[in-house]
């Protein structure tokens, strides 16, 4: 089955408010096997709405709509949706029970206008929001199905898990869809298209390659799509066995570049590594400027492996914090192998880690000179045995493009040496 997600809107359009429904929406119903053929943002104007709702049942089995469902004036989709299915609002009595069980938990006194939350069109049936008042109402015409979701994200989501896809598996069934993510690092996007070109035209019909770049890193994604498979046959199947010959290709073509597999990101790939074998690790920032701590800490349960980061932005701190020599920031500055080698084991030696992470650069978009242009930046790893440093060029007058890409690289260059040690 494939279908059309239409988020209704003006501080979609205006860009007050970032859509995130969409992706939530599309990465759920991918999980379960269905396919999303199109998202569209619509403001709050009757026509255009009418208009993509049209559209978009002529053009595939399901469509789920977002937005209008308020109390309040601007929000006019139940109506529309009345009129667009030709019945009439009426009160249903589970959500009118449902608005006043949340009235009642939150002590309020329920008002004519939130009563009115209860009218929905005679003809459409209420799947129950146990988390607010807006009512989901699933229509059904010509075998096509339309779901009217509140906007509000959490009510959404929920909605979405315990409500709408499963009622989607019971009215259409599901075909079989497994992703594979691949994050490759140290090789240009451009570069690894031409590698794996041969791999690529190989593959089958039904999977699909994706490239994804992002500063500094490519994430392949392949998506195998199995048609006429029910859902309840998801769980007989292994999760990658029909990808697994094409992976082993993959990797004997392009394997020195993989750095992992199953992430959307490093950072994410680095903090179940470090879990999975029990390593601490710190770090030691200066013109990353403590992106690497931030990103490591935003992750449930980094206190496991992360004993701390310094952000040593001056030659001070690197001095009295880190132990840099000062004989050494003289004769070789602040943005050079001797500096971020000394950094990364100062830091990894006070904090008392496994491993350790340092950089320093010229992040930009001024700072450079000829001899150490913007976006020249060392990058050091450590264990208690071995110290790695790399120089990289970025050749960018970006600065948070040069962070990103340094704080990729940083991660990448730990993964190689965790690797290393197996």
């Amino acid at each position: 089955m494939n279908i059309t997600i239409i988020n209704i809107g003006d501080e979609l359009l205006i860009g007050q408010v970032v859509n995130t429904n969409a992706s939530t929406m599309s990465k759920l119903l991918t999980e379960a096997g269905m396919e999303v053929r199109k998202t569209l943002v619509v403001g709050d104007v009757c026509d255009d709405i009418r208009a993509a709702v049209d559209e978009a049942m002529h053009e595939s089995d399901a469509v789920l709509v977002t937005g209008g469902l308020g109390p309040t004036k601007d929000d006019i989709t139940k109506k529309l949706l009345c009129e667009y299915f030709n019945s009439e609002l009426v009160e249903n009595e589970m959500a009118l029970e449902n608005v006043k069980r949340i009235f009642e938990s939150r002590g309020y006194e329920l008002t004519p206008v939130n009563r009115a939350q209860a009218l929905v069109p005679r003809c459409c049936e209420v799947l129950n929001n146990d988390l607010g008042t807006a009512p989901c109402m699933w229509f059904c015409r010509d075998n096509r199905v339309l779901v009217s979701l509140p906007g509000v994200p959490f009510e959404m989501e929920w909605l979405m898990r315990n409500r709408v896809i499963p009622k989607l598996q019971e009215t259409f069934g599901t075909d079989i869809i497994i992703i594979k993510n691949i994050l490759v690092q140290g090789i240009g996007e451009s570069f690894l298209s031409d590698l794996i070109e041969p791999w690529e035209l190989s593959l089958p019909k039904n999977v699909k390659l994706a490239y994804l770049p992002v500063a500094g890193l490519t994430k392949l994604r392949l998506t195998a799509h199995f048609k006429g498979e029910r859902f309840e046959g998801i769980g007989n199947i292994s999760h990658l066995s029909p990808l697994t010959s094409h992976l082993e290709s993959l990797y004997e073509i392009a394997g020195q570049y993989i750095v992992g597999e199953d992430c959307e990101t490093l950072d994410e790939l680095v903090h179940k590594t470090l879990l999975k074998k029990g390593l601490t690790l710190a770090t030691a920032e200066s013109c990353t400027g403590g992106n690497i701590a931030r990103l490591l800490t935003a992750q449930a349960g980094a206190s496991a492996y992360f004993k701390g980061g310094i952000v040593a932005y001056s030659n001070e701190v690197k001095e009295s914090v880190l132990g840099v020599k000062y004989s050494t920031l003289e004769a070789h500055g602040a943005v050079s192998e001797e500096t971020v080698r000394e950094m990364v084991e100062g830091v990894r030696s006070r904090l008392g880690a496994d491993l350790a992470i340092a950089t320093t650069g010229i992040a930009g978009p001024d700072g450079g000179t000829k001899e150490k242009p913007v976006g020249t930046v060392w990058i050091a790893v450590a264990d208690a045995t071995h110290t790695e440093a790399k120089l990289m060029q970025f050749g960018a007058n970006r600065r948070q493009q040069n962070i990103d890409r340094s704080t990729n690289q940083a991660f990448a260059m730990l993964i190689r040496m965790i690797c290393q040690k197996d």
